[in-house]
């Protein structure tokens, strides 16, 4: 499940390159959204919406071009 804790504990960890923080930020993005299905409520999709906007913001911090690419077509 994700957590605003795994995305921050991502941004902050010292072991990972930018690039590996980026990766696993984005696959933190996408399981959710592989999560969501027909079933899925107007209420989870807009968590999930939230949700990515804040990995997007996180990732704006790592590399700035990107995370801004993110949130404009996001």
């Amino acid at each position: 499940m994700y957590s605003k804790k795994t995305v921050d504990k991502t941004l902050s960890c010292k072991s990972l390159s930018n690039k590996e923080k980026t990766n696993r930020l984005l696959e933190i993005d996408a399981i959710q959204y592989t999560n969501l299905g027909t079933d899925s409520t107007k209420e989870e999709k807009i968590v999930v919406k939230e949700n990515s906007l804040y990995i997007y913001e996180t990732i704006k911090k790592i590399d700035l071009r990107l995370g801004k690419t993110l949130l404009y077509n996001g």
